[in-house]
C-alpha cells in the first residue's frame, strides 16, 4: 500500500512537471540548448513608443532542411511559425505601412517569396496554420524586401523601436530577415 501511494506520488509529481515544462515559453529560442525537434512555444515582447507588443509563436528549426522553397514554399500563405496562427497583441492603435491598425490580437501570416514577401496581419487569430486562413479577414498586406542576415537556426521574431513612436516588428529565420515598420499612433 505505502509502495503503491509513493509511486503514485511520484508519477504525478513527473506528469506535473512535464505539464509545466511544456506550458514554459521560450523568449529567445536560439539561445537555449536546443535538444527538441519539435518546435519551440516562443514569445516576443516589446514596447514601442508607449504601446506594448506581444507575438506568441511556434519557433520551428532548420535542422539541415531547405527551407525557402523547400520546407516553406514560395508564394503561399505561410503561418510564419508553426502549429496555431502566429498572433501580434498591441494596447495602442498604429500605422503598419501606413494603413491603420487598430489596437487587439490578430493573426499574422506571410507570403515569402524569393525577391518579395507579404506581410499580413489578419482578423482571425485563432487558426490552426493556414488552413483557415481566409483573405478577406487580412486587416492588412505589406509588401517587404527579404533581406540577408546571419543563419538562425530556430524562428525568431522581434520588436524594435527606432524612435519616440516609431518601430519595427521583424521575423527572422535560416539566413532570412524580413521587417515591417510601425508606427504608434
Amino acid at each position: 500500500m505505502v509502495k503503491g501511494l509513493l509511486f503514485a506520488a511520484l508519477f504525478l509529481s513527473v506528469l506535473s512537471t512535464h505539464a509545466q515544462q511544456s506550458s514554459e515559453v521560450c523568449y529567445n529560442p536560439n539561445q537555449v540548448k536546443d535538444t527538441t525537434k519539435k518546435s519551440i512555444k516562443s514569445v516576443a515582447e516589446g514596447k514601442i513608443g508607449d504601446a506594448q507588443f506581444t507575438i506568441s509563436y511556434h519557433s520551428p528549426g532548420v535542422r539541415r532542411r531547405i527551407i525557402w522553397g523547400g520546407l516553406v514554399p514560395f508564394d503561399e500563405v505561410w503561418v510564419t511559425g508553426a502549429h496555431d496562427a502566429t498572433t501580434l497583441e498591441f494596447n495602442k492603435d498604429v500605422l503598419v505601412n501606413g494603413q491603420n491598425v487598430p489596437a487587439g490580437k490578430y493573426a499574422l501570416f506571410t507570403i515569402p517569396g524569393e525577391k518579395q514577401w507579404v506581410f499580413i496581419i489578419n482578423k482571425h487569430w485563432q487558426q490552426h496554420l493556414a488552413s483557415e486562413y481566409d483573405s478577406k479577414d487580412d486587416v492588412v498586406r505589406v509588401p517587404v524586401k527579404p533581406q540577408k542576415t546571419g543563419h538562425l537556426e530556430r524562428l525568431q521574431y522581434f520588436i524594435d523601436p527606432s524612435g519616440n513612436k516609431k518601430g519595427s516588428l521583424s521575423v527572422a529565420w535560416e539566413k532570412v530577415k524580413v521587417t515591417v515598420p510601425i508606427t504608434v499612433q
